[in-house]
Order: C-alpha cells, then structure tokens, then sequence
C-alpha cells in the first residue's frame, strides 16, 4: 500500500519499485485531504506494466456512482483486468466536515455499488433508491475486462452487506485471525460466494530488535486499538523480523484471506515492502 501520508511524487517510482520485486498488487488511498484515489490509481498504472492497483477506498457519501463507474471505466479500458473499485462510508466526521454525510450510510453504499457495478457491465441503470436516484445511465465505453467492485466495511451490516452487492471485501487492518473468521461468516451469511476475494488490509514494520517491536507496536497501533477495541498487543500485524512475515501471511490465508494488502509504516515505506517481497520469495 502506498500511504497517504507520502507526497503523491513518490508514488510512480514506488509502484515501479514494486512492479520490479514482483508484488501482486498495490492500493492507494483516498482520505479527505490527501491524495484522491482514482488519479493515484492512474499515476500507478502508468508506472508499471503488470501490478493491480487497488483503490482503497473512496467513500460513498464523496463520489457519486456514475461519475466514479466513468472513472474506473476509463482505467479498466486502457489498463484491462489491472483496476479494483474500492467504495467505503467513508469517515463520519470527514464527511460531515464537508456536507456530505447521508441519512443512511448503509442505503448508500449498497445503491452505490449496485450501480456502479451495473455501469460497468455495461447496463442501462435506473435506480431510484433511498440515496442513489439515476434514470437510465448508461456509459458510452464500458470495460471489455469488468472490474471488481469491493467494499471496505467493518461492522456486520456492513459485511453481510458487501456479501449480498460487492465482489469482494476489504478486511481492517489489525483483526485478529480469529476475528477475520467472524468477519467472513458474516460476509458468506449475505450469500458471498468462493469468488468473493477478502482482501486483508495488514500493518507491516520489518525489525529485529525486540525492545524496538515493543516500542513500534505501542506507538503506531494504540490508535488502531482504539477503533477496534481491543488492547493494543492484540493488534494483528507484520511486526518483527522479517523471517516472521512468511508464517504471518499464511495464516491470514488459512482464515480465508485471498489477498493480502501491506501497509508499511515509518520511514522507508518502500524498504519495508521489499523487505517483506524478498522474505515472501519474490
């Protein structure tokens, strides 16, 4: 993942970098305020010439469906079989600061993605929902290669939710194995199939000094242990040697994760994630 923290400069030569090592996939961000998601996307699929790129996430409430079905449409033309549509909430308070937050969040996000989706089959959508209001939109170059539509969600409406409308769901970062078992019951009980493809958003800092893991894992995970209410040793991540990281992967794929999505954090954003490549066998 290319944090959002980085200048967007960074990001041709880090999707490059990563092309190189023979990563899979990289997900960009789009937070209120940092760099918007689909141009990222672009950017990264210009630089390389085989990576997935992911968007991760761009919120319901900011992007309207057609607007953002022409969006992807357009990279789905140009980079086939390389773009994954990734729709969220997005953040409460971001989007109430900019007007923007719905009467209901998860009306929203399903017409959203029921539309976007029926967009880029190439269907002509009219959808008069709760939220969503389209009378016969239809997109003028749809993809000959569709590309997936996934949800990044928490809570169990939301995951059964993603189970019923998206092909594919974006796990939180930092659940526990056991935690993104319960996560995937959920999201099968709203019909998911084995196709549905959990994508396991995971920290990752490659160290070996046992008293600096200590330290990492207190300052950079107390947050996230706050969203998810639990204690901070608790936090599931790719912290410490990067030996570990081989055995960590694994049994985030023995739960049912199908991909597998790095966040780097620290300072060499870009060490970490070779790193982590080179230990994985790339």
């Amino acid at each position: 993942m290319f944090d959002c923290n980085r200048a967007p400069e960074e990001l041709p030569g880090f999707a490059a970098a990563l092309d190189e090592a023979g990563a899979d996939d990289l997900w960009v961000v789009e937070d209120l305020g940092w760099n918007g998601g689909v141009s990222a996307a672009a950017l990264a699929l210009a630089a390389t010439s085989r990576l997935r790129v992911g968007i991760g996430i761009a919120p319901a409430p900011l992007r309207n469906p057609s607007l953002l079905a022409m969006e992807i449409a357009t990279l789905a033309r140009i980079h086939p079989g390389r773009i994954v549509a990734g729709i969220g909430h997005g953040v409460p308070a971001w989007m109430k600061q900019i007007g923007a937050y719905p009467k209901s969040p998860l009306s929203l996000l399903e017409e959203n993605v029921v539309a976007v989706r029926g967009l880029l089959n190439g269907e002509t959508v009219t959808l008069d929902g709760r939220e969503v209001h389209l009378d016969g939109v239809k997109l003028v170059h749809p993809p000959a290669v569709v590309p997936p539509v996934v949800t990044g969600v928490v809570k169990p409406k939301g995951l059964e939710l993603s189970g019923r409308v998206a092909d594919g769901t974006i796990i939180v970062e930092g659940l526990s194995p056991e935690r993104i078992t319960e996560a995937i019951a959920t999201i099968r009980s709203g019909g998911a199939g084995d196709d549905h493809e959990i994508i396991n958003f995971t920290f990752l800092h490659v160290e070996d000094d046992p008293s600096k893991i200590a330290k990492i894992r207190e300052t950079a995970l107390t947050g996230q242990a706050g969203f998810l209410g639990v204690p901070v040793e608790e936090v599931f991540g790719l912290i410490g040697p990067a030996a570990d990281v081989p055995a960590k992967v694994q049994a985030l794929a023995d739960v049912g994760s199908s991909t597998v999505v790095l966040r780097p954090f620290g300072d060499d954003h870009l060490g970490q994630a070779l790193a982590a490549l080179k230990a994985l066998g790339r």
